[in-house]
């Protein structure tokens, strides 16, 4: 019987354009790919390919120049075309012109019932696929010298137009039971759902299932960490995206890195909306061809959900942990009479401001507009209205502004991520940008104590 652990605060965004999980789109053909380094917060790349270089799917690309042992694996087969630089010399991408037909490079099948840890690890290590796995504290790409005290994973997807893992999960259950067996073998596997997950996820075996109910963001596995096993000052613990699971969990059965997985296309601004499967790394303009406009000036791409995404381009590449590809309006078209005054019902207001409160069940078609400009820092309760954890949020932001490091352990800094201020930053009345604000926070700390 699983746990259930019931949360009071957070705030659910009903949007428009919501996935349909009926219907199954299909990609453009494109040949293009690139892995971007970007997409693994904290690790500084040194690639070790060279343009022309003929490479197999799960051969290493690059490895994290702090930690060797850490390598990212090529999604395709192909000819490596262009490794793209900016700023002091910064890997911006490795770009892949990939094969007909993807060869991948073969592995050691594991038996992961009696697999040993360091057996668990290495396979990853050697394959290329240990750098999908984070930890807390700094919300950063962990390195196989720490020692988690436990290993975290959310199926639980709430963010605004998220895709549902259910429908990821679906096909691919044998094989994500495979990792979690796995990872058991390292540490404790906690593992999040939400209530209306399905059997097989209540049903993991060699995991501690809890089931969460609340609004946004019960899904963030930070959240999920602050209620079950706090992480205080010298502990480590991993989290896993848990489409990743599923690349483990093919990787100890077949012995091949295959990187494909199912993300959904979502937005008022999609021209259609549905599921898609698709490979790390592949072109946006392959993924949207046909379901976005011809006309993108005044619409918002974004890899990811419109909370925690990056705004992209339609020449830009799907990063390593999306799981959604959203398109919604920009909103630099609007020309508005009296905006901020009129009595609105098509808006949405944490506050009660518009009289759209009286309507909880409707979509709201928003836009990427922040409708304001920054302005000081107002000491309202905001963020603790949205935030279901057991700290201070404005006092730890205004520490991280100070550059208080003390004040900043205090407050609980080792227990957060970025996403965890998402839902504050979008009702925040200062217009700070929060994320950014704690991902400064958590590199300035890391820093401190290297």
């Amino acid at each position: 019987m699983a746990n259930i652990i019931k949360l009071r605060k957070g705030l659910d965004i009903n949007l428009q354009g919501k996935p349909n999980y009926e219907t199954m789109l299909t990609s453009g053909s494109d040949k293009k790919f690139a892995l971007v380094p970007d997409g693994f917060v904290g690790v500084v790349p040194k690639v070790i390919v060279k343009e022309g270089d003929t490479v197999l799917a799960g051969d290493i690309l690059f490895v994290d120049k702090k930690h060797p042992t850490v390598g990212f694996a090529s999604p395709v087969s192909g000819k490596v075309t262009g490794i793209i630089r900016g700023e002091r010399r910064k890997v911006m991408r490795i770009e892949l012109e990939a094969d007909e037909r993807i060869d991948y490079k073969t592995f050691s099948v594991i038996d992961t019932a009696s697999a040993t840890k360091e057996t668990i690890v290495n396979t990853l290590l050697e394959a290329g696929l240990f750098g999908y796995i984070t930890q807390l504290p700094y919300a950063v790409t962990t390195t196989p010298e720490s020692n988690p005290k436990a290993i975290f994973v959310s199926a639980l997807r709430d963010m605004p137009l998220a895709t549902d893992f259910n429908a990821e999960l679906k096909g691919n259950e044998e094989e994500f039971q495979t990792a979690i067996t796995a990872l058991s073998k390292i540490a404790p596997v906690y593992l999040g759902v939400g209530k209306n997950a399905s059997e097989s996820l209540k049903n993991i075996s060699n995991a501690t299932v809890t089931i969460f109910e609340g609004r946004c963001p019960a899904g963030n596995v930070g959240v999920q960490v602050n209620h079950i096993l706090p992480v205080n000052k010298g502990e480590i613990v991993w989290t896993i995206n848990p489409s990743a699971l599923i690349y483990f969990g093919r990787l100890f059965k077949n012995g091949i890195v295959d990187l494909r997985h199912r993300i959904t296309i979502g937005g008022s601004a999609a021209k259609e909306t549905g599921l898609m499967e698709v490979l790390v790394g592949q072109t946006l303009s392959s993924i949207l061809n046909g379901y976005v406009s011809d006309d993108v000036m005044h619409k918002r791409i974004i890899n990811g959900n419109p909370l925690t995404g990056i705004r992209s381009t339609i020449g830009d590449y799907l990063l390593p942990h999306s799981s959604e590809i959203t398109i919604i309006p920009e909103g630099d078209d609007n020309d508005e009479l009296f905006g901020w005054i009129m009595p609105r019902t098509k808006q949405f207001s944490a506050n009660r401001s518009y009289l759209s409160w009286l309507m909880p069940k409707r979509q709201y078609n928003l836009d990427a507009r922040i409708k304001g400009g920054e302005r000081h820092m107002i000491m309202s309760g905001e963020y603790d209205r949205v935030i279901p954890m057991d700290i201070y949020p404005e006092y730890l932001i205004k520490a991280i502004i100070a550059e208080d490091i003390d004040k900043m352990e205090q407050l609980g800094i080792y227990e957060v991520a970025p996403e965890d201020f998402a839902v504050a930053e979008f009702v925040d009345s200062s217009k700070l940008e929060l994320q950014h604000i704690v991902r400064k926070g958590l590199d300035m700390l890391r820093k401190e104590n290297e």
